[in-house]
């Protein structure tokens, strides 16, 4: 089969257009046709056009959305019976296939996993195999995770929870650790965003984000864990819409489309010879550069991606890196597509059956993990005084953001023996807030109702408070000065266990 394929189909092979899994049935047959006609290499799987993260197009007809993964099990199945060459299935899962499909395991964010005090290697490495199997019983042959990209811009509106941390090393180690569990559970992954997308303040869905460092500094920080990840043997990454002029001769030009970036800096300089994928090519760092459909996904294969993911134009980039491209670029880039496939096991394909995940183990390893990331930040707690207090119908709970019953609120009931948010907040003496943070990302505060806010730091000023927060830590800042509270407990995530293991702290 192989070696009777044209050249265009061979570049067919490096495109991954979107596919999305709640859609009308005439986009699921366009997708067909792509499959038909352009013989694509493979599909990235989406939850709806309305949810992905570079669509802002608002959309006439609503779809219904239960059923995701029946319905992502379906499609896979349908669209990989008519595909001549089977097809490279993928999905931008950073936290597991839940970040698409809802009702199925989701893993703490990286900021989360960046605060383990254990042997976090090891968790790291548990988390990807984990992940990597719930992926591959669903179809999924490739995720397009983890970040490698370093946090050190605290208002950058769309890594922080995304990113492990601050420090180059660790997010070097983590993000390695996390791929190596995924490679182990037979899917493949990549580290992005090349070369570096913590240090910005722009989104690159919305225009183009520009690092203004010099090399040495990038070097120092940002490409730090990516040539760890190289020296070490990573097979794939994937290369952000950034531009940093210091590696492209001083042109803010995105990473993705820069020769100077992907070929010369990243293959000859840095010593990367496995498969580089762009990011999203409908993102308006780069989308809106070329008038001519299919120019940009010649720009992205000149400058050295090997597969390139959501383009929008794909009859027509085929057409024109065929036109532009020798027999030999095209023939490297087929090769590594193939072996790929290949070592995968995607030749192989068998109709999918739905999977069913085994909740009750994936609630022990989140319990496992929460007793290493839950924390105490600031203060110290007193579980006698507070005991004592509760006894008096002195001690009140407060919930901000949440439903009043929680998971965290009953075990704090079951423990008093009374319905602590019953105690009026002017007979207390000292007051548990938990706060359950509306959205990990930061626009508006972190979704945050400023008037609540304001009630909370209010309530922290008149009284003695211990604050408990649930959801991403960056939204801290947004709640006062650590010193404003007795104690700050930080539970991370809003996941059940995360809330059981912040109880504990109290008994």
């Amino acid at each position: 089969m192989k070696s009777k394929l044209s050249k265009s189909q061979k570049i067919a092979q490096c495109f991954s257009p979107a596919a999305f899994i709640h859609d009308t049935e005439e986009n699921h047959q366009k997708i067909e046709l792509l499959i038909r006609e352009q013989e694509i290499g493979g599909l990235t799987f989406f939850h709806s056009r309305h949810s992905a993260a570079a669509n802002f197009e608002k959309r006439a007809e609503v779809l219904a959305v239960s059923g995701t993964l029946e319905k992502m099990i379906q499609l896979i199945n349908r669209f990989q019976r008519i595909a001549k060459v089977p097809l490279l299935i993928s999905i931008d899962g950073e936290y597991g296939l839940a970040m698409r499909i809802e009702n199925t395991p989701q893993y703490p964010f990286a900021i989360t996993l960046g605060a383990l005090q254990g042997k976090a290697g090891n968790q790291l490495a548990e988390v990807g195999y984990r992940m990597g199997l719930d992926m591959k019983a669903a179809g999924i042959h490739l995720n397009l995770a983890p970040c490698s990209d370093v946090n050190t811009n605290p208002n950058n509106p769309v890594i922080g929870y995304r990113s492990f941390g601050t420090n180059p090393e660790k997010v070097a180690e983590y993000s390695m650790a996390m791929y190596q569990g995924m490679k182990k559970a037979g899917i493949a992954a990549c580290l992005k965003h090349f070369p570096g997308h913590g240090d910005t303040q722009t989104d690159s869905h919305l225009g183009l984000p520009v690092i203004q460092k010099s090399k040495s500094e990038l070097q120092k920080e940002e490409l730090l864990p990516f040539q760890i990840g190289i020296d070490q043997g990573v097979e794939m990454i994937m290369v952000g819409h950034l531009a940093a002029p210091a590696l492209s001769h001083s042109r803010e030009i995105a990473s993705s489309i820069s020769k100077e970036i992907i070929t010369e800096l990243l293959k000859k300089e840095m010593g990367f010879g496995g498969i580089v994928i762009s990011d999203a090519l409908n993102m308006k760092a780069v989308a809106d550069l070329f008038t001519e459909p299919g120019q940009l996904e010649w720009e992205a294969f000149h400058a050295g991606n090997d597969i390139l993911c959501f383009s929008d134009h794909v009859q027509e980039g085929i057409a024109k890196i065929e036109a532009n491209a020798s027999e030999g670029e095209v023939d490297a880039v087929f090769e590594k597509i193939w072996n790929l496939k290949e070592k995968l096991g995607v030749f192989a394909f068998k109709n999918l059956e739905v999977p069913v995940f085994d909740w009750k183990s994936h609630s022990v390893f989140q319990s496992q993990l929460a007793k290493d990331y839950v924390s105490v930040l600031h203060g110290n707690l007193d579980p006698e005084e507070l005991k004592h207090l509760a006894d008096q119908g002195k001690l009140s709970h407060k919930t901000f953001f949440g439903r009043e019953n929680t998971t965290f609120s009953s075990k704090l009931s079951q423990n008093y023996g009374s319905e602590l948010s019953k105690t009026k907040l002017e007979q207390a003496e000292k007051v548990i807030i938990s706060v359950f943070v509306p959205s990990h990302k930061p626009i508006n505060q972190f979704g945050m109702d400023q008037t609540l806010v304001a009630e909370l730091k209010n309530l922290a000023q008149a009284k003695p408070c211990i604050l408990v927060h649930f959801g991403n830590p960056l939204a801290l800042k947004h709640l006062g000065n650590f010193t404003d509270f007795e104690a700050v407990i930080c539970g991370y995530q809003h996941f059940d266990e995360a809330q059981a293991m912040a109880f504990h702290l109290f008994q």
